[in-house]
């Protein structure tokens, strides 16, 4: 049996690139679907349940960063590469932190366009192969990504942010093994271009005041000097 035909949706108002993003994504095999408004785009999504979104951020109506945290709020988890003229980094960075899987500035090539969807839709794939983890339990405390909540046994309850429930659910795909920061920052920021692994130190720091009950003598979301982080479940 043939693999599932992959659906994309392409958020974009400029009708030449339209033509050219459909036509190549078409003859790829990719089921497209093309939205030139932006406050049309959420319920495109919701009614097409897309594989990968590809998404502008200067549009007619709501912006491309609207859209993408809105989509990310209703708890989306396919990529969205985002394409726009800006370059500056500030931007990039903007779009990544909001959760945007990767960020290409126009004008691009077609080929390098979908040699990054290919790895995107590869990557999601391996990650959802068991299918995402709904609830967690470490010790005491419960941990449920689907409401984006840790219960401790105190009845003290603590918000996870979307980047949060990402970032376990991928500690969670390689439970009980070395993650080095290099490695978060690539699968789940997206950074492969920054070096920047204090950001993944943050997170760590404010993920771990959640789910551990003594943060600073953490027992599950561990520090491994020299390697990065490990969670350990049972």
């Amino acid at each position: 049996m043939s693999e599932k035909q992959k659906k994309i949706v392409i958020v974009e108002d400029e009708p030449s690139l339209v033509f050219t993003l459909r036509d190549t994504l078409e003859t790829e095999g990719y089921d497209v679907t093309v939205v030139q408004e932006g406050d049309k785009a959420v319920d495109t999504v919701k009614s097409v349940e897309p594989d990968l979104m590809l998404l502008d951020i200067m549009l007619p109506g709501t912006s491309g960063y609207d859209i993408c945290k809105e989509v990310r709020e209703l708890k989306y988890t396919f990529p969205i590469i985002m394409l726009t003229a800006r370059d500056q980094e500030i931007d990039k960075v903007a779009g990544l932190n909001i959760g945007a899987d990767d960020y290409m500035t126009k004008p691009f090539g077609v080929k390098e366009l979908l040699a990054r969807i290919k790895a995107r839709l590869r990557r999601a794939n391996a990650y959802s192969k068991t299918g995402p983890v709904e609830m967690l339990k470490l010790g005491d405390v419960k941990i449920d990504l689907k409401e984006s909540k840790v219960i401790k046994p105190n009845g003290v309850e603590h918000e996870l942010s979307t980047r949060e429930v990402e970032l376990i659910q991928y500690l969670v795909s390689k439970a009980n093994k070395p993650i080095s920061r290099d490695d978060l920052l690539e699968n789940v920021w997206r950074y492969e271009y920054s070096t920047n692994t204090r950001t993944v130190d943050v997170h760590i720091s404010k993920l771990r005041a959640k789910i551990e009950m003594q943060p600073d003598d953490p027992r599950y979301l561990v520090t491994l000097h020299g390697v990065g982080y490990m969670l350990r479940v049972n």
